[in-house]
């Protein structure tokens, strides 16, 4: 199965007090990574708009296992999960330079229209992204 990587290098800013990348950035790293696989497939929040859509996030769910530091590289491996409704389900993975998992998390997104009336089907001109994203992601 494939799934989109990402380099995010932690920077000086990032590291709180206890010398740790602060845990409120890893939300902002995952979205680094949904954003650029979502792009490959039109489907970042300005390519959504521009079909008529937004998606906003209704649900994240994060797990922190080891802490990143300064200047450590990580790689943030992200994958989208099929959903039955018209929602779309990011999945990611931070890893440390090291390659063991820093973190796990997930992000469900809510299709809305523009004016966020919330969406019960998913709309075809996003379903025919979302199946070339799967596609992609399920290939050897």
């Amino acid at each position: 199965m494939n799934c989109h990587e990402t380099a995010i290098t932690v920077r000086f800013n990032e590291v709180d007090a206890y010398q740790v990348a602060w845990h409120g950035h890893y939300v902002a790293w995952m979205e680094i990574g949904r954003s650029e696989l979502a792009g490959r497939f039109g489907l970042d929040a300005f390519q959504l708009g521009a079909l008529g859509y937004l998606g906003p996030v209704v649900s994240l769910e994060l797990k922190y296992l080891r802490p990143a530091r300064y200047n450590d590289v990580l790689t943030v491996r992200t994958t989208m999960t099929p959903s039955e409704t018209a929602t779309l389900v990011f999945k990611s993975d931070i890893f440390g330079p090291d390659g063991a998992r820093l973190a796990t998390g997930l992000t469900c997104h809510a299709l809305t229209d523009l004016e966020g009336v919330l969406q019960f089907r998913m709309p075809p001109a996003v379903a025919e992204r979302v199946e070339r994203m799967k596609a992609w992601l399920e290939a050897a």
